[in-house]
């Protein structure tokens, strides 16, 4: 048989993998074999053919001189679909639309622990001798191999013993538990963990579960790929994978470079935890100091021994992206799936995004694994702030105002003609602290990159003075919170919750019905992406008005709650008597 005859048999949905495997194997020599299985429409191989196999594939394989032909057989005979599916590779359709280009979704998150690690845990462990599964497996993880390894040892009958460290979140040691295995707490890292588990691994004799670096466990990452390639067997540019320790891209680009060469594999690595990367430029494993913690998935400090020498072989290009755009790229897959994906789960597409805007390609596919999606509720609220930001739909700017009658409803006037049309708020901090000067905290919606210093110079060419904060991770972090405090300028104000509209003028409408002795004092909004926004305002009003002050109130018709006698408020925000 002619090689690209055997490509399109390990392609066809109808053969089963043992098969395919087979096929892969004999081909080239035993083509008599494959062709009477073939015409007589078995779809099996002989029980010689199988045992001839079997002898060959286990005979001289060693890590450290697998080939990708010895890794595709191990991938093809990998055995994972005993507890993972075959997940989707769905179109992102409306990401695809803003590229320009095609981009799918291979949906590691419809895994049933949420996450790829099951597929090369299981198949280490299902190639263990019927007397190693009797002593049981270890492993240490705080995250979604813990996971993997739980569920594969429930499946194989056999004890699983997972280290974490104490700082684990609950959540995640009751996702353990609840797949039977036994939950050891030690240390306050991985790498307090990892230490712990080897002692242990000895003690009892167990078998230990490595999370990345074990051929097994590469060639069971190892069947995304296969499936990837009998899901589309269309044109494929270029495939996108996340990098931690290197287990998941060493089973994908093993098989692809086997089977189609041309597919370029980009390895993504957050900008500060790029071991891999560091590693393939220094031609040797670098250990890093520190890693950042926002794609714990990926927060590696030291990659694999074989992972490393895969990697540095098979892989073409590598990219770091930073936590905004993991951010945005998490709200992207979750406006074409409507599933929300961890961090790690995100660096494909948010590396897809930025190869297109550096390479200004069109028409052509890419694929993302979307490699897990064990996402903490808490990280929500950080995620949907930075999303824009890393979209940059969105620019922050500290901007100074004259403390002055009617100069805060002009700047508002200002936003509303900037060029390029009406600019919604997303966030308005301000609170008097200076007789002279008024310094206000303001997000603002933009159409696209690099727009933010457009808008800064508009700013200042009408007399606005502003700093633009739109890179700055301090502002976005924590200054944006901080804003406020007591002042002793404050003097006869009303504090006051309001319900507005989320629709351009509504601000005005409220300023424009003020009476011009009225001071604001205070001001803070955010955007919370709802049909109404939530609006703390501070007003100097005379006790005389009181009157017009409550038929302000009543013209605006605005919801509103009044807030001056809050505790809260004087504690924080009032200067003391």
């Amino acid at each position: 048989m002619h090689r690209k005859a055997f490509e399109k048999v390990l392609h066809c949905n109808i053969f089963s993998v043992e098969f395919r495997t087979v096929v892969l194997f004999y081909g080239m020599k035993h083509e008599p074999i494959v062709s009477s299985t073939l015409r007589k429409g078995g779809f099996a191989p002989s029980r010689k053919a199988r045992g001839i196999f079997f002898a060959r594939y286990h005979s001289g394989m060693t890590a450290k001189n697998l080939k990708p032909s010895d890794y595709l057989k191990k991938i093809l005979n990998a055995r994972v679909y005993d507890v993972a599916t075959e997940s989707a590779l769905e179109p992102a359709k409306n990401l695809s639309k803003r590229l320009h280009n095609t981009v799918l979704l291979k949906r590691e998150d419809q895994q049933a622990v949420h996450s790829f690690k099951l597929r090369g845990a299981y198949n280490k462990m299902a190639h263990l001798t019927p007397a190693q599964l009797k002593k049981g497996v270890i492993c240490a993880s705080a995250g979604n191999h813990a996971q993997g390894v739980a569920l594969g040892a429930n499946k194989l009958g056999c004890r699983a013993v997972i280290v974490m460290p104490i700082t684990t979140p609950q959540m995640k040691i009751e996702a353990v538990k609840a797949l039977g295995a036994e939950v050891v707490l030690v240390g306050d890292s991985y790498s307090d963990a990892f230490k712990h588990a080897t002692m242990l691994e000895k003690k009892l004799g167990m078998t230990f579960v490595h999370p990345f670096d074990d051929p097994e466990v590469i060639a069971g990452q190892g069947t995304i790929a296969m499936e990837m390639l009998r899901q589309h067997q269309g044109r494929l540019d270029a495939v996108f994978v996340a990098i931690g320790g290197g287990g998941l891209i060493s089973g994908v680009a093993n098989y692809i470079k086997a089977v189609r060469p041309d597919i370029k594999i980009i390895g993504v690595q957050m900008n500060d935890s790029d071991a891999m990367i560091q590693s393939v430029a220094a031609k040797k494993r670098v250990t890093l100091n520190d890693v950042g913690l926002f794609s714990d998935g990926t927060a590696v400090k030291l990659v694999g021994e074989e992972t490393f020498r895969v990697t540095r072989g098979l892989v073409d290009d590598y990219m770091t992206v930073d936590t905004d755009a993991v951010c945005a790229a998490i709200k992207d897959v979750f406006v074409d799936t409507r599933s929300i994906v961890e961090p790690a789960g995100a660096l494909a597409v948010a590396a897809i995004k930025q190869y297109v805007a550096k390479h200004k390609t069109k028409g052509e596919t890419y694929a993302a694994i979307l490699c897990g999606a064990n996402m903490n509720f808490d990280r929500l609220r950080f995620v949907a702030e930075r999303a824009e930001v890393g979209e940059e739909r969105e620019a922050i700017f500290a901007v100074t105002i004259p403390e002055e009658r009617g100069s805060f409803k002009r700047f508002c006037e200002l936003i509303g003609n900037l060029p390029g049309g009406p600019r919604n708020v997303t966030e308005f901090n301000y609170r008097i602290s200076d007789a002279a000067k008024a310094h206000v905290f303001v997000g603002l919606t933009t159409e696209g990159a690099g727009e933010s210093t457009k808008i800064s110079n508009n700013f200042k060419k009408h007399g606005f003075e502003n700093l633009d904060l739109t890179h700055d991770d301090l502002a976005k972090e924590h200054i944006r919170h901080m804003v406020g405090g007591h002042t002793s300028l404050a003097q006869n104000e009303r504090l006051m919750r309001f319900v507005f509209p989320e629709r351009p003028g509504a601000l005005l409408k409220f300023l424009n019905l003020m009476r011009p002795g009225w001071n604001i004092s205070l001001f803070h909004y955010r955007n919370q992406g709802a049909d109404y926004g939530r609006i703390l305002v501070g007003l100097q009003v005379p006790e005389k008005d009181d009157k017009a002050f409550d038929k302000f109130l009543s013209t605006l018709g605005y919801p509103w709650v009044e807030e001056t006698l809050n505790p809260v408020y004087r504690m924080f925000l009032q200067q003391s008597a």
